[in-house]
């Protein structure tokens, strides 16, 4: 599917988050999605990129000089906000639980991972069902398929850039291959389709 299908996909439930998940080449790939979101943005955004635990992260300074929207790192029991992008600091798995509370865990690492995309998909699909928005970019290995296959399986809506823009193929392939996917995109056409749908369906709510 393309840009020019949101406009044609059946509308449901107002979505209320979007979760987006990357690994290798995530910071370039992240910088363009966010960058091209909107001031007000009327909905949360939650991110998980692979980083490096050994190391202090500024990964939200980088990315904040992208987006129009405001950039944090998770805090553990802070309520997303609409408008904001937070960010799964390192080596913390980030959830979301009901009415948008963060939570950051140190429970083991998952696909030697943490933070995990699987988590964060897992638990905005059991908070959120249809009204989630899950978008998976670049990046090595499987993270992220079972999390867009919780997400899908609760009526919730799954992007994929396209593994032929993708920087790295691996986690795009994956979550293709898992049957868990509703728009494949090139990278530019991501943050365009993500506004036509949170907006599209904000403006019948």
């Amino acid at each position: 599917m393309s840009a020019s299908d949101v406009s044609d996909r059946e509308l449901a439930q107002p979505y209320e988050i979007v979760a987006i998940a990357s690994s290798a080449g995530g910071i370039n790939a992240l910088g363009r999605v966010l960058g091209g979101l909107p001031a007000g943005f009327p909905v949360p955004v939650v991110v998980v990129q692979h980083l490096d635990p050994r190391h202090k992260t500024i990964i939200a300074e980088v990315l904040g000089r992208r987006a129009k929207l405001p950039v944090v790192l998770a805090t553990d029991g802070d309520r997303a906000q609409s408008g904001m992008i937070y960010v799964a600091p390192p080596n913390h798995h980030l959830l979301v639980e009901a009415e948008g509370v963060l939570v950051l865990s140190s429970s083991e690492l998952v696909h030697f991972l943490r933070p995990s995309a699987d988590l964060l998909f897992e638990s905005v699909a059991g908070a959120y069902g249809p009204r989630a928005l899950a978008c998976v970019l670049t990046g090595t290995g499987s993270d992220g398929a079972m999390g867009a296959s919780a997400v899908k399986s609760r009526g919730g809506t799954v992007i994929v850039e396209d593994p032929e823009s993708a920087e790295f193929r691996g986690m795009p392939d994956a979550v293709i291959a898992a049957g868990a996917v509703d728009f494949i995109l090139p990278l530019d056409e991501v943050a365009q389709v993500i506004c036509g749908l949170v907006e599209a369906e904000q403006s019948l709510s």
